[in-house]
């Protein structure tokens, strides 16, 4: 469930008080509201404020155990708030066995690598007005879960980056549905390393990544509803079997899409 708090801030005038709500942890995203017209800043980075005073902001898995939330109403008055970060223990997987080549890229492959990423990172520098965030999410895929956020693999006994998402294991095939409505911002089909990729964007910097497909069927440019078919599952890319890859960023900051689907159906 969401964690919702109401945090007084200190402000330099007349006291207000500022709903937070979500959660205060890291891989997190908080939704609060403020005076439209505001100004928002997390840290010295600025936060999208909405035409009604809607702001978004999220922590990554490495965020520090405080975080400074900067609110500067129109009339000028300035609200700070330090905010406590819950710090989290994340498992540690051993993948062996892979092909080396996955594991460490040949140069040329590494040069396909680094422009595949250009283009992710091209679609997530900025932030929409879009608010279909708000909606509760659905779980994109349906299977066993088989590697979870902040994770930190180690294949062929070589430290790797982080795990930046959930996977749900799925038989080869299986669909892959949008598990909110969005605007798809990337589709490709072959990168080096996520293979069949799809990004849809959200809203506010929120957006979905899902990797590894075997089919895509979303397109550019096109709003996808809740549960409509995006691809299905596959292995492509760097990938030691079946599964989707589902990642959620705000901006280039990597969530916890756990945060955002019922517990419950975690363990199926």
């Amino acid at each position: 469930m969401l964690l919702a708090v109401v945090l007084m801030l200190m402000p330099l005038h007349a006291a207000s008080a500022v709903e937070l709500t979500g959660h205060l942890a890291q891989g997190g995203l908080v939704t609060g509201r403020t005076q439209p017209g505001a100004k928002v800043l997390l840290g010295d980075r600025a936060v999208l404020v909405g035409k009604d005073g809607l702001f978004v902001f999220g922590f990554g898995r490495d965020q520090a155990p405080t975080a400074q939330l900067t609110i500067v109403q129109p009339d000028g008055a300035t609200e700070q708030q330090t905010l406590t970060v819950e710090q989290r223990k994340f498992d540690i997987q051993r993948i062996d066995n892979m092909e080396q080549s996955k594991v460490t890229p040949a140069p040329a492959d590494v040069a396909r690598i680094k422009s595949d990423q250009e283009k992710i990172n091209a679609v997530r520098g900025d932030a929409t007005p879009a608010e279909d965030f708000l909606v509760p999410f659905i779980w994109p895929a349906q299977g066993p879960i088989s590697g979870v956020y902040g994770s930190q693999r180690i294949l062929n006994g070589e430290p790797r980056a982080p795990h930046y998402g959930l996977d749900i294991a799925a038989p080869e095939g299986s669909p892959v549905i949008a598990p909110a409505p969005g605007t798809v911002r990337l589709v490709a089909s072959d990168f080096f390393l996520t293979g069949g990729t799809v990004i849809i964007d959200h809203g506010f910097g929120v957006q979905s990544v899902f990797i590894h497909m075997i089919a895509v069927k979303a397109e550019v440019g096109t709003h996808v509803q809740q549960g409509e078919l995006i691809g299905h599952v596959g292995q492509t890319g760097r990938a030691t079997g079946p599964h989707l890859h589902w990642g959620m960023n705000w901006l280039d900051v990597r969530l916890d899409p756990a945060f955002w689907v019922p517990p419950q159906q975690a363990q199926n």
